[in-house]
């Protein structure tokens, strides 16, 4: 039986001296650390038991050892918590667990000010515009690609120009032969009345509403006075010594036969069938 007044492992003798228990068995305070003590989970060396140790689930520190993994705040003394086996402080693991900002790569902490778009986050200060890099906060923004863009500098950059008044057509528009125009700027050209989404017409180079176009631009038929428009029924036109009808009132004077791809006869300004031309 080993003598209690003995180290276990180097038979010195304990009598007055510090020593601690291993497994019941004296050992003196050198022999502990060299073959009883824990070993340090961050430096690896062994723990005296004359420094203080520190523990949680199974292993063990120095009290200077045990520090934030991240920042290296002594963490003794402070709350902690573990990720992948690492101890960190609260600040440093809220990071951790935090989403990354898409622009600068950094933890966006809780409480902070972000944008969400498309399942990526960014600190509202990093979310910008791709062209003028200024932060885009609660403007409207477009995509090209990857790249996000202001609407200013979208428009500037991508937005066709409208014909009419040079400005970019953010949304919408009219494009007529192969042109494109505002919604708003898209009007007939005597009354300026909206023409997208409904009838016109063109006349040397300029659009026209169906009513001013009778009224300023169209010809008069010969027949009934009426404008020869070319919407509706009057489509066809016969043109005559420069006066013009519709083809269905270019009919005889007298008996109103219709000549449209007939013969007649011209007396004064009357048009004849030949019979009644020649009677």
């Amino acid at each position: 039986m080993a003598d209690s007044s003995h180290c276990f492992y180097c038979r010195e003798d304990l009598g007055g001296k510090r020593f601690v228990r291993s497994e019941g068995r004296p050992v003196c305070v050198r022999c502990h650390t060299k073959f009883c003590a824990h070993s340090c989970a961050e430096c690896h060396r062994p723990i005296s038991v004359e420094t203080k140790e520190l523990s949680h689930k199974g292993r063990y520190w120095h009290e200077d050892c045990f520090r934030c993994a991240k920042c290296y705040k002594p963490l003794a003394k402070e709350p902690f918590s573990t990720k992948d086996d690492r101890i960190m402080c609260g600040k440093c693991c809220s990071r951790e667990d935090a989403p990354r900002c898409h622009g600068c790569y950094k933890s966006i902490l809780a409480g902070t000010e972000s944008v969400e778009y498309k399942g990526n986050s960014w600190h509202d200060e990093c979310f910008t515009c791709f062209n003028c890099k200024r932060p885009i906060g609660t403007q409207s923004f477009l995509c090209k690609g990857n790249d996000i863009y202001c609407s200013p500098c979208y428009d500037k950059k991508f937005a066709k120009q409208c014909v009419s008044c040079k400005k970019p057509i953010s949304s919408g528009g009219v494009n007529y032969q192969d042109q494109p125009w505002h919604s708003h700027c898209f009007v007939c050209s005597t009354c300026s009345k909206p023409l997208a989404g409904s009838s016109f017409t063109n006349h040397q180079d300029q659009v026209f509403c169906v009513e001013c176009y009778k009224n300023c631009v169209a010809k008069k038929c010969c027949g009934c006075q009426n404008p020869i428009t070319g919407f509706g029924k009057g489509v066809n036109v016969v043109n005559y010594e420069g006066s013009s009808w519709h083809e269905y009132c270019f009919n005889c004077k007298r008996c109103s036969l219709s000549l449209s791809n007939k013969p007649f006869v011209a007396k004064g300004r009357d048009i004849l069938c030949t019979d009644c031309g020649n009677k």
